[in-house]
């Protein structure tokens, strides 16, 4: 499996880059996928989303100009999960409001963002940028 990285002009400041490269290492320990997968980080969510956006074609569209490097990685969790609920568990797509893999991908966003803080806890700082 391999994940494509596409940070947009002024998506996110490049000394930050290997901090979401180490991020994106963790998620895929914690929850492995086996499609490839493309990743684009954007300066500005369009029509199509709020923060974050999965695709049938295993992309996610992430918001990441103007956020805290917590919020865009808890927003990168929650659709990460959701690749792993439709391609992995073979789940149906869900509500988008509710519902079990709406629910879990939120639970397991804020639960992944606090484990990779503990795991890496001289990152602190970075979070909060």
């Amino acid at each position: 499996m391999r994940v494509l990285i596409i940070f947009r002009p002024n998506s996110v400041n490049k000394k930050h880059h290997s901090l979401f490269l180490n991020y994106i290492k963790f998620l895929q320990k914690e929850f492995p996928l086996k499609k490839d997968i493309k990743i684009f980080f954007l300066s500005d969510r369009g029509n199509m989303m709020s923060t974050g956006l999965r695709t049938d074609n295993h992309e996610l569209y992430i918001l990441s100009k103007d956020r805290l490097n917590r919020d865009i990685f808890r927003t990168l969790a929650h659709e990460w999960v959701h690749e792993y609920q439709l391609t992995i568990l073979g789940r149906e797509i869900g509500s988008d409001i509710g519902g079990k893999n709406e629910d879990e991908a939120n639970a397991y966003a804020g639960r992944l963002v606090k484990m990779f803080e503990k795991e890496y806890p001289y990152i602190e700082n970075k979070m909060y940028e």
